[in-house]
């Protein structure tokens, strides 16, 4: 009886089970949207080796636009599955899959590749760009080249494509129109609707600061099960992603030690969502070993070759199965020689022996020499004097973020390959030719291929060159980002004295380092009233008396001759009383120095809410002024000079106050000039300051004079609340202040924010002006912003308003008021009225400027740069 009862309930476990995988798999693929295609499958599909379904993907093309089907020819050994690799899908012309999706849901999309010898095409002809809504995931893209540079048969490209807001996805494939002849193909696709894994993570290089990603696109770039082996589509959880072994990423001899929990030992999700990662990623782990001594001495490194000029999410999976105290094991987390996370407790971190967790963090990855590697390190932290020095690591995934362009570049080919195939060629057929590139046998749904693939990548994959007719794109960066820039004349960027000469063309003074460090006390630490992204700024005296401000470009300074040149180039030749005077430079024995006028009141944001200044709590006319003043500045860069000069790197910190209360607009280093401006853009990169960055300007990389409004917008916010742009201790919704004052204003609720030494003192009349202006500053679309002009207009009417409750003095403005009445505020085109607002000219301001000549200027800058 209880054997019977043992096998009875044996066998109604088995059926649990068997009903609940069914279900899981019957969610991931009859959900709209959830699809596995195999291009080019006769009616009824077939099955992989893996025993998944893959249906024919005919009914979504519609017209199917001259596509025809073809087999492969040859099958490679390491593919371990005919399907979906042997059968393909080409078009000769642009052609369009629609799929139905939930709007609101995130979706895997993963696309397969195998440019083997079909009847009628080569592979080596195949160029072409594939568009997602829109969305660019792949440009010029050739599956041949980088099969070839790879050394591998096949590829496979995994994007998670972000909330699309409509029920259908259109996946466009269209030949490359810079050759004849060209195709596009692919062998399978996959759309699969996915959980929420992605919030947002921890900004590399910007303490406190994180980057929502939720509605961003991803590219799978790498997925590495670190210390354990390749897990395959049916062992995952539950999201039919692959993780690969870790070894050959692996940097240097010291390579540490792998481990793996024992059997006895469970991994408990707790609150984590199981399909984060599977038991088997943290089951598995990479330390650097027990050997205090050795650990010490080396970094426990991993090594990445990526696509540079991007944006990249780096997750990291943590789950120590073996201790269950904190600090026993401590360690800093290093991403590109920055630290992303300093003194990691992974028990700290969860509370338990067994309990995995994970963290994001991210990185922009820039286009210099050498930078097309990420570089992933982990070093023992002896601070907290922990019980063992090492290191811990269960798993790793890097994906690449965009909202509008995920494309790369194809590699090169190495010289080593080309001269392969050349002698290849002079001996054998095409067909011997093109197959005895995939020699990798390929285990576990071609594991090992990626595996070797990653150590030939290394050596052979040229990212600094592209494919003939790769064009490449502008990927946006979502913060101001510093270039590297060498100071040194070796370096070749330096600039020389004689150019910096040229440059200012007699409109600035040169300062010899010997002047710079008389007025300084050579550099002493006492001088020092600010630290920025360029270097410390120093207080000094020059000419008998006359106080300056200098800034010294720290020689390890990411910063350097690109922003040095912009701010003389700008300032030089710009003269206004609202914007701060540049006196002269010094370029001399690899020292940089900017001299400005000294202004002794600090910056804007000092005084509303970081500071110790005496009168630090500003009364709301005041505000106004300080914020008309600055308007006026940035008026006269998009109007009034030669050319439209758009600031880019509008904030409190860039608002000065002179010992008058004047405030003056500050800071030129990243400034675009547009010589001609009949694009309304200029196509640039995205810099500028996280909080204020204009999110039209983060998902086009077109910069426009809107793109300054919209910055400006958000300091009005800010002098109105009293608070910073960005504050990470605060509920989700209330971390930028932009986005919560529009919830605010939206409710009704604004006045819950005010700065509570404001509540009572402003005329409802001026409030209702001054936040109406600033909700249109931070419209999302430009053309929606008003003109500085405009925004200049109703900030005097603002301040007109609280003047008239007050009873104070006029403001200056009133002393043109004639002037300033005969603007029609019904007109919007309204920058031909500049003049009208006390804005000046050149020649006037060169007057005034000299005329504040004993003016100060504190270059005060975040202590954290820019």
């Amino acid at each position: 009886m209880m054997r019977y009862s043992s096998a009875k309930d044996v066998l109604l476990c088995f059926l649990c089970v068997f009903v609940l995988l069914n279900g899981i798999h019957a969610a991931w693929t009859e959900e709209p949207g959830s699809l596995i295609l195999g291009c080019g499958l006769g009616e009824g599909g077939a099955k992989d080796a893996d025993g998944r379904q893959w249906s024919p993907d005919d009914k979504f093309l519609g017209s199917q636009g001259g596509s025809i089907t073809s087999r492969a020819s040859y099958q490679d050994p390491s593919l371990t599955s005919e399907v979906p690799y042997m059968s393909a899908r080409f078009f000769k012309s642009e052609a369009t899959y629609k799929f139905p999706v939930q709007p609101d849901k995130r979706y895997w999309l993963r696309l397969h590749f195998y440019p083997s010898l079909y009847d009628g095409f080569n592979p080596s002809d195949s160029y072409f760009s594939l568009t997602a809504n829109g969305v660019t995931l792949l440009s010029n893209f050739s599956a041949s080249t980088i099969c070839d540079a790879l050394s591998q048969a096949y590829i496979d490209r995994e994007y998670s494509l972000a909330p699309l807001n409509s029920d259908t996805l259109a996946l466009t494939f269209k030949p490359s129109d810079q050759y004849k002849g060209t195709f596009a193909f692919v062998n399978g696709i996959q759309l699969i609707q996915m959980p929420d894994l992605f919030d947002s993570g921890s900004l590399i290089g910007y303490a406190d600061q994180t980057m929502d990603v939720k509605s961003l696109n991803l590219q799978t770039m790498f997925r590495l099960n670190v210390g354990g082996q390749y897990i395959s589509p049916t062992q995952d959880s539950g999201l039919t992603r692959m993780w690969y072994d870790d070894t050959p990423y692996l940097y240097g001899a010291a390579t540490g030690v792998t481990n793996q929990a024992e059997k006895n030992v469970q991994i408990d999700y707790q609150t984590m969502p199981q399909y984060i990662a599977p038991p088997d990623v943290y089951s598995t782990s990479r330390s650097m070993g027990s050997d205090k001594d050795v650990n010490m001495g080396f970094n426990l490194t991993w090594i990445f070759q990526v696509d540079p000029n991007s944006m990249y999410l780096a997750r990291l999976h943590f789950c120590d199965y073996y201790f269950s105290k904190v600090n026993e094991i401590v360690f800093d987390i290093f991403v590109n020689n920055q630290t992303a996370q300093a003194q990691a407790d992974v028990i700290g971190w969860t509370g338990g022996k067994g309990v995995p967790t994970y963290k994001d963090y991210v990185i922009y990855v820039q286009d210099g020499p050498g930078d097309e590697m990420l570089w992933l390190a982990l070093h023992p932290a002896p601070g907290t004097k922990p019980e063992y020095y090492d290191a811990i690591l269960n798993g790793v995934e890097i994906f690449k973020l965009n909202d509008t362009d995920l494309s790369g570049p194809n590699p090169l080919l190495s010289d080593l390959l080309i001269k392969r195939q050349q002698e290849e060629e002079d001996g054998f057929t095409n067909h011997q030719i093109y197959h005895s590139q995939a020699v990798i046998g390929g285990a576990a749904g071609g594991a090992a291929g990626f595996a070797f693939m990653a150590v030939i990548c290394v050596a052979a994959y040229k990212k600094k060159k592209r494919a003939p007719g790769s064009d490449g794109h502008t990927s946006w960066l979502p913060i101001y980002l510093n270039s590297h820039f060498s100071k040194s004349s070796s370096s070749g960027n330096s600039i020389s004295s004689a150019n910096l000469f040229a440059m200012a063309q007699g409109l600035c003074r040169y300062f010899s380092l010997q002047e710079i460090k008389q007025a300084t006390n050579n550099f002493d630490e006492s001088n020092v009233i600010g630290v920025g992204g360029f270097g410390k700024v120093y207080k000094g005296v020059v000419d008998n008396g006359m106080k300056v401000a200098i800034k010294r470009s720290n020689p390890q300074s990411e910063q350097g001759v690109n922003e040095f040149q912009t701010e003389i180039e700008m300032l030089s030749k710009l003269r206004h009383k609202h914007l701060v005077s540049l006196i002269g430079f010094c370029e001399e024995n690899d020292e940089m120095c900017l001299v400005y006028d000294y202004m002794a009141l600090g910056t804007m944001r000092e005084h509303l809410y970081k500071g110790n200044k005496p009168m630090s709590t500003l009364p709301w006319k005041q505000r106004l002024e300080i914020c008309i003043g600055a308007a006026k500045g940035l008026h006269y860069l998009h109007t009034g000079a030669k050319y439209t000069i758009i600031h880019r790197d509008v904030k409190t910190t860039n608002i000065l106050l002179d010992e008058n209360w004047s405030a003056k607009v500050s800071d030129f280093g990243l400034s675009k000039t547009g010589p001609n401006m009949n694009n309304g853009h200029v196509s640039t990169v995205v810099k500028g300051s996280f909080g204020y960055l204009d999110p039209e300007y983060f998902r086009r990389q077109q910069l426009t004079e809107k793109s300054d409004v919209y910055s400006f917008g958000v300091v009005l916010f800010e002098a109105l609340c009293a608070r910073p742009v960005l504050n990470p201790n605060l509920p989700k919704e209330q971390v930028s202040l932009a986005e919560w004052a529009l919830i605010c204003k939206k409710k009704g609720t604004l006045e819950d924010i005010i700065d509570p030494c404001l509540k009572g003192k402003i005329n409802p009349e001026s409030l209702a002006k001054f936040v109406d202006t600033a909700e249109k500053c931070l419209s999302d679309h430009g053309a929606d912003r008003p003109s500085m002009n405009d925004l200049l207009w109703n900030l005097e009417f603002a301040l007109n308003l609280q003047e008239n409750v007050e009873g104070g003095s006029t403001h200056s403005a009133s002393v043109e008021k004639s002037e300033f009445e005969e603007i029609s505020l019904g007109d919007n085109n309204m920058e031909r009225h500049y003049k009208n607002l006390s804005l000046g000219s050149e020649d006037d301001l060169s007057i005034e400027s000299s005329e504040n000549s004993d003016a100060v200027f504190s270059q005060l800058v975040s202590p954290k740069g820019r």
